[in-house]
């Protein structure tokens, strides 16, 4: 059964997983010109534009839990998630630097330290600026492979960073942000399991 889903995992291009993360953007600017913005545009634009780049960070951060546990490989598309989290990071970000804050720099560097989830979310954006700009083949040629993958490692505290932030963004009656606060928890808690298993294995296997 699992080598059926991975063989038609294998026939799925690489290039399908961008053009299906393109479609929350497209819907968006759908709603943006049509007027389905509801009452706050903005908040809308940022919300919506926030959400599906953690939707698509737990994604990529699922993916080795999923083979590990099940299996299933979805590795081929593990790049193209991150990617894709960016792209969605990036214009959640301008999107509160231009048309909520208006390019007030220094409102905005009060804001950061003051507002508790705004200084998670700005750290978690810092620390995938350079997964970004790195993820790609060049990048893992030039740093070596040890180094990129240690400087990858980020993304473990960038979601975390990213999880507060929602949580500290929104009223407390709201469910949502800690049902993702704790699926990233769970998939975090998961890796290191599994981080260990492989670790005592190879201790094992040499005694």
């Amino acid at each position: 059964m699992i080598g059926a889903i991975n063989d038609i995992l294998r026939r799925i291009p690489v290039p399908v997983v961008w053009l299906a993360g393109a479609l929350p953007f497209a819907l968006l600017l759908w709603d943006t010109f049509t007027g389905g913005l509801g009452a706050d545009p903005v908040q809308a634009i940022e919300h919506r534009l926030g959400r599906t780049a953690l939707y698509l960070l737990v994604a990529g951060l699922a993916v080795t839990p999923l083979l590990r546990l099940t299996g299933i490989s979805l590795m081929r598309f593990r790049r193209a998630l991150g990617v894709l989290c960016f792209a969605y990071a990036l214009p959640h970000v301008l999107s509160w630097v231009v048309m909520d804050m208006g390019f007030l720099w220094a409102q905005m560097g009060q804001d950061i330290l003051k507002r508790r989830y705004l200084l998670f979310g700005m750290g978690a954006f810092v620390m995938l600026l350079p997964l970004a700009i790195t993820s790609n083949n060049l990048s893992i040629r030039r740093m070596g492979g040890q180094a990129w993958r240690k400087l990858h490692k980020l993304v473990y505290p960038a979601a975390l960073l990213v999880g507060l932030h929602w949580v500290w963004a929104v009223k407390v009656t709201e469910r949502e942000p800690f049902f993702w606060l704790f699926a990233i928890l769970v998939i975090l808690a998961s890796r290191l399991v599994i981080r260990r298993r492989v670790a005592w294995g190879r201790v094992l296997g040499r005694v």
